[in-house]
């Protein structure tokens, strides 16, 4: 699985300056004054400022990981890999263990797993996509056979508040592995560019 930060805008003096608007004040440089502001907008929920900074990322991983994700729509946009247009080799995601379900849960996983091999059921899975395609089936139908497990590509832009509403939710231990791990990254990328802000907005909800 892959996340890469492609473009962003802003910057913590941005949401600073953003929220001093309201009395015409502007700040040149970012200063501990400022830094005690941020602080206090994310503590009383004035979320507004913290909108006009925003991200792009290019993520890579399985679609069940993606399905998970796209829940996720205020303050953001998706644009998705389509299997109606694109017909090359699918490549699937195989864990190297397999969690077992817990118990006295509806969902999630426990920390025991085991092994199990699904190799030959990809490789069942690819030449009958391939030979659907082989055969003229348009991409549009032939898709109907991959599995969940497939990787898809996808960019995901959004606003400063809105991916700490994404890692509010899915850094989370109680959520599934493989979309934490999304999670974690893009919590680790946003934090290098938007230092002051992304804590305080992180602090709010721990």
């Amino acid at each position: 699985m892959e996340v890469d930060l492609i473009d962003h805008m802003g910057s913590d003096l941005t949401v600073v300056n953003a929220a001093r608007v309201s009395f015409a004040k502007e700040s040149e440089q970012f200063s501990d004054k400022d830094k005690k502001l941020i602080n206090y907008l994310a503590k009383h929920n004035h979320w507004s400022p913290f909108g006009h900074c925003s991200l792009q990322f290019r993520i890579k991983a399985p679609v069940f990981v993606a399905r998970q994700l796209v829940k996720h729509q205020v303050g953001l946009v998706w644009n998705e890999v389509s299997r109606r247009y694109v017909d090359d080799e699918p490549e699937f995601y195989i864990p190297e263990r397999w969690r077992l379900r817990a118990e006295n849960k509806k969902q999630g996983s426990s920390s025991e797993t085991i092994e199990y091999n699904i190799n030959g059921s990809m490789d069942f899975i690819k030449t009958t996509y391939d030979n659907l395609l082989k055969s003229g089936v348009a991409p549009e139908m032939a898709r109907m056979v991959l599995p969940q497990n497939m990787y898809t590509e996808w960019y995901w832009s959004g606003t400063l508040m809105a991916f700490a509403r994404v890692c509010n939710l899915r850094c989370k231990d109680d959520t599934q592995k493989e979309t934490q791990q999304i999670a974690d990254d893009i919590d680790f990328l946003v934090s290098t560019h938007f230092p002051v802000s992304w804590k305080a907005l992180r602090l709010v909800y721990y």
